[in-house]
């Protein structure tokens, strides 16, 4: 990839991305072959409430590593799940947009993991989880690219085409970063947050948006997914990534109904855990791996759950979600009879824990 470098203005506490470069179109890229010498690994992470997929793959012997989003900013899972699979550096880091629960750990992983680029959609957000990603970009010395609709990109035997946006007003959640990855044969589709109206748009902006791997949108969420968007995409594979008793109801029962009357195989984070794709680029295996050391989230555990923690019973089970959200384990103590001392009986259980809390 060419490489281009962030310029930033930092007015007060707030940081706005300028003057950024062109990117490279395919006819600027190396020249590859379709076929691969290897295979393709994509984690479709459990993150709990938030979102975050792992490209691995390799050509000639070099090992190539692509992120998509990077999960919340209340936990550190991704950045473990990264360190669990070996990883030494990091190739590119898309960021769909702003929202805590997508670019939450992006900062740690920069601080982790030696990286060669990172993209987002140029909307800002004035939060500390955003300031603090765009420092950790620049003290990385990563490249940095706002891609635009139409543009291409090759990474070994990858090729990305941007779907979404065509130029950016603010929006952050409509106008999320939305890409096709292209492996041979094997096409896998991300839109972040946008909604129905923004995946009809990229219809009209795309020659082609067909995919065998769709993510759904916004977690699943009623917001996305329009019919004609999953008809013309026209997926094996729909995949969403969701916390396991959410405060949002994600996936909307609705969305869940249109993939399965469509069809189309669907798996989620918070029913199976992180959703692996092994592909040679013509054929493909799905599996999935529970955590090991599941939490109990408390701002999203359902009554019965909370139970399971230790000097919680159904009363306190109520109380605690009566008192939701939490910012920390701490704040357990202002439910009615948790002291200092039961609270350290809590920590030291480790069941309860922030995995998946309100942004």
């Amino acid at each position: 990839m060419k490489r281009h470098w962030l310029f930033l203005i930092i007015i007060g506490l707030f940081c706005f991305v300028t003057a950024c470069g062109k990117s490279p179109t395919q006819s600027d890229s190396v020249a590859h072959s379709t076929s691969s010498n290897g295979q393709l690994d994509v984690h479709y992470i459990d993150a709990g409430q938030a979102d975050a997929t792992l490209f691995r793959y390799s050509e000639d012997q070099q090992t190539y590593t692509i992120l998509y989003d990077t999960g919340d900013w209340k936990s550190n899972d991704v950045n473990e799940y990264l360190a669990s699979q070996a990883i030494n550096n990091i190739d590119l880091i898309i960021i769909s947009h702003p929202d805590a629960d997508h670019i939450g750990q992006l900062a740690e992983i920069l601080q982790t993991y030696e990286t060669e680029e990172v993209w987002m959609s140029g909307n800002e957000s004035s939060s500390q989880t955003f300031q603090k990603a765009l420092e950790a970009v620049i003290d990385s010395g990563a490249n940095y690219e706002e891609p635009r609709v139409g543009e291409q990109f090759v990474i070994g035997p990858l090729e990305i085409d941007i779907l979404y946006p065509k130029e950016i007003t603010g929006e952050a959640n409509k106008e999320s970063l939305s890409v096709r990855l292209s492996y041979d044969q094997m096409r896998f589709l991300f839109t972040g947050d946008a909604g129905k109206a923004e995946e009809r748009e990229m219809l009209t902006m795309n020659d082609s948006i067909d995919a065998d791997f769709l993510q759904l949108g916004h977690h699943g969420s009623n917001t996305s997914t329009a019919a004609e968007f999953v008809e013309a995409v026209n997926p094996q594979v729909a995949i969403y990534s969701a916390g396991k008793d959410n405060n949002y109801g994600h996936p909307h029962k609705e969305t869940i109904k249109k993939i399965k009357n469509a069809g189309i195989d669907l798996y989620g984070t918070d029913n199976d855990g992180t959703i692996i794709i092994t592909t040679n680029g013509t054929e493909y295996q799905i599996s999935t791996e529970k955590g090991k050391d599941e939490c109990i989230a408390i701002n999203q555990a359902s009554h019965d759950d909370l139970q399971n923690i230790i000097h919680i019973g159904s009363e306190r089970a109520t109380a605690l979600i009566d008192l939701r959200p939490y910012q920390s384990l701490n704040d357990l103590t202002k439910i009615k009879g948790i002291s200092t001392a039961t609270l350290d009986d809590i920590k030291k259980q480790g069941l309860a824990c922030m995995k998946g809390a309100d942004k």
